[in-house]
């Protein structure tokens, strides 16, 4: 079994927990609150992802550089690589993840799996809006995804 490490960040819009392996980010996602908080664990790839994120919240930076490793389906997995290729301050349809996944008419499952991302922000599943440009849902709650459109410059 691979070691996780995991970090707490205190973003702008809640606080963040991070979990990586000695190779990549592994996961990211909203809590309620600090739970035996070790950022002192040494981990070189939690430390880049909290500066790379601290960048990105103060408008410094636009994409990240980090390895991934999501854990879901292989449809999942697709769509993520579909999310990635949204660049910050556009946004994409659930139809048009559908399409690029090879599912034109998948736009529900779309949804499924952009609710399951675990790598929030990263795999920026927030800048996916219905086709008739309504925000959709977010599993971290719409205020969030408002938020974060707002601060790409979308809305």
């Amino acid at each position: 079994m691979i070691p996780e490490f995991v970090v707490y960040y205190q973003s702008p819009i809640g606080i963040m927990r991070i979990t990586a392996n000695e190779e990549a980010v592994t996961g990211l996602d909203f809590v309620d609150e600090i739970i035996d908080n070790d950022d002192k664990c040494g981990n070189t790839v939690l430390k880049e992802c909290v500066d790379q994120m601290k960048q990105y919240f103060k408008g410094e930076r636009k994409t990240f550089q980090l390895k991934l490793q999501p854990q879901g389906t292989e449809f999942q997995k697709r769509v993520w690589e579909e999310l990635l290729k949204v660049p910050f301050g556009k946004t994409a349809s659930y139809a048009d993840i559908a399409i690029a996944a090879g599912n034109p008419r998948g736009f529900r499952a779309v949804g499924s799996a952009n609710g399951r991302n675990r790598i929030a922000v990263i795999i920026p599943c927030h800048r996916i809006i219905s086709s008739d440009g309504s925000m959709g849902g977010y599993s971290g709650g719409l205020w969030r995804k408002e938020w974060l459109l707002r601060h790409e410059g979308i809305i």
